[in-house]
C-alpha cells in the first residue's frame, strides 16, 4: 500500500484550477472520487456538493489520451466466483497523474493505454457500488463497506480481503489475522489522535456550566421531577434514579446526535465515519450505565478501545447528576415563562395543531389511566385537570 498525490487537473464541477488530492494506490475508483470531492468541496455544505454517483473519474494521460476509470469493467480481475474491485494500482495510475471529474456517461469507448491487458477499445459499464454495500456497517476493518462480500450475477466482489464462508480455511485465517493486527495498531493510533476531542465532547455534555453556557432550565426541572417521583413511590435505590435520568436525556437525546451529526450539520456521513461514531456513541452509553461490563480477549475491539476511560467518564456523569440535584429548584412560574418564550421564538417553525392532535391521540389511548392519575394527584386536583380532560373529550366528540 502506497500513498500518492494525484493532480486533479480540470474540474468541470466547482472551482477552476488544479487541486492536489492525497490518495492510496489501493483505493477503489469510488473512494478516489469521494476523496476528490471531499478535498475540493471541504468548505461547501454537503447538500450543495455534486454526488459521486453523478460523476466519472477521467484519467488524462497526455495530449489526447483519456480514460474513464471504473470500479468494475472488462479489465477487472476475476477468479472463480471472486471479482476484485478496480483500484488506482490496477490501472497503473502514477503519482501526480492528471484527472478530471466529468459528468457521468452511461458508456464510453476508451482507447488502449492500460498496459498490455488492453489491446483494443472497450465499452465500460458503470458500477453502482452503493447497491453492494451494507446498510449497517460494523466497526471493523473486515466489515468496512468496501470489504463486505457483495453478490451480483453469482459473483462475490472484494476489495482488500476475501471473506471466505468457512472459518476452517487456514489461508483465510492467516490473511485475516494479519489484517487484524495491522488494523488494531492503526485503531489505537487513531484513538490517541481523537482522544482530546472525545474527552472535550463528554466534558461539555456532562457539565452544568461549561465555557459560560448555563444549564437549560428544562433539564433541572425534569431531573427534579424524577427525584420527586422516586421519593413519592418510595424508591431508595440511587441506581434506579440514575437510570431514569440517563434514559431521559443522555441516551435519548445526546446519543442520537453523536451517532447522527448530519441531523444538525449539513455534512455527509460515510459508512466509515458512521462506524467510528458508533464506537463513540457506545462508549457514551457505557459511561451512563451503572453496571460493570466484563471484558475478555474475545470482546470486540470497539469495547476494549475505551475500557480504561469509561470509569473516569462515569465519574463525570455522577458529578453531573449530583451538581444538578444541588442546584436551586426551578419554580413553575419560571418554567412556564421559559416555555412561553420558547414558543414565541419558534411560533412560525412548528404546526401547533398537529402537535395538539398527537397529544390528544395519546390522551384517548390512555384515557382511563390518565383520568385515574389526575383524580389522585394533589396538584391535579387543585387544577381540576381530570374535569378539564373530560371537557376536551366532550368538545372533540361533538365536532
Amino acid at each position: 500500500m502506497r500513498q500518492g498525490t494525484l493532480l486533479l487537473a480540470q474540474l468541470r464541477y466547482g472551482p477552476s484550477g488544479n487541486v492536489s488530492v492525497k490518495v492510496l494506490d489501493c483505493d477503489t475508483i469510488g473512494q478516489v472520487k469521494e476523496k476528490c470531492l471531499e478535498t475540493i468541496y471541504r468548505n461547501i455544505p454537503s447538500s450543495q456538493r455534486p454526488r459521486k454517483d453523478d460523476l466519472d473519474l477521467e484519467w488524462r494521460t497526455g495530449a489526447t489520451g483519456r480514460v474513464i476509470l471504473y470500479d468494475e469493467d472488462v479489465t477487472s480481475k476475476t477468479e472463480s466466483e471472486w471479482k476484485k474491485l478496480n483500484t488506482l494500482q490496477h490501472y497503473n495510475v502514477p503519482d501526480g497523474a492528471g484527472l478530471s471529474l466529468v459528468p457521468k456517461q452511461s458508456s464510453i469507448y476508451n482507447f488502449s493505454i492500460l498496459s498490455d491487458k488492453n489491446e483494443k477499445s472497450h465499452k465500460y459499464e458503470t458500477l453502482n457500488i452503493s447497491k453492494y454495500t451494507s446498510s449497517s456497517p460494523t466497526f471493523s476493518r473486515a466489515g468496512s463497506p468496501l470489504n463486505n462480500d457483495m453478490h451480483e450475477n453469482g459473483l462475490r466482489y472484494w476489495h482488500l480481503v476475501k471473506h471466505h464462508d468457512s472459518d476452517m480455511q487456514k489461508e483465510g485465517e492467516r490473511v485475516n489475522k494479519l489484517v487484524s493486527e495491522i488494523y488494531l495498531t492503526r485503531l489505537l493510533a487513531t484513538k490517541g489522535t481523537l482522544q482530546k476531542f472525545v474527552d472535550d465532547l463528554f466534558e461539555t455534555i456532562f457539565s452544568t456550566a461549561h465555557r459560560g453556557s448555563a444549564l437549560p432550565l428544562a433539564i433541572k426541572y425534569m431531573f427534579d421531577f424524577l427525584d420527586d417521583q422516586a421519593q413519592l413511590h418510595g424508591i431508595t435505590d440511587p441506581e434506579v434514579v440514575h437510570t431514569w435520568k440517563s434514559n431521559s436525556l443522555p441516551l435519548r437525546f445526546w446519543v442520537n446526535l453523536i451517532k447522527n451529526p448530519n441531523f444538525v450539520f449539513d455534512i455527509h456521513k460515510s459508512n466509515i465515519v458512521d462506524s467510528c461514531l458508533s464506537v463513540v456513541a457506545q462508549t457514551f452509553m457505557d459511561s451512563c450505565s451503572t453496571s460493570d461490563h466484563r471484558l475478555g480477549k474475545d470482546s470486540p475491539s470497539s469495547k476494549l478501545l475505551y475500557a480504561k476511560d469509561i470509569p473516569e467518564y462515569r465519574k463525570w456523569v455522577d458529578r453531573y447528576y449530583r451538581d444538578i440535584r444541588d442546584m436551586s429548584p426551578i419554580s413553575d412560574q419560571d418554567m412556564n415563562a421559559m416555555l412561553a418564550e420558547e414558543s414565541r421564538l419558534h411560533t412560525t417553525e412548528f404546526n401547533t395543531n398537529c402537535a395538539l392532535h398527537e397529544l390528544y391521540t395519546y390522551a384517548v389511548k390512555y384515557n382511563e389511566q390518565l383520568t385515574v392519575t389526575l383524580e389522585e394527584d394533589e396538584f391535579s386536583q387543585k387544577q381540576r385537570l381530570a374535569f378539564k380532560l373530560e371537557q376536551v373529550h366532550n368538545i372533540m366528540s361533538s365536532e
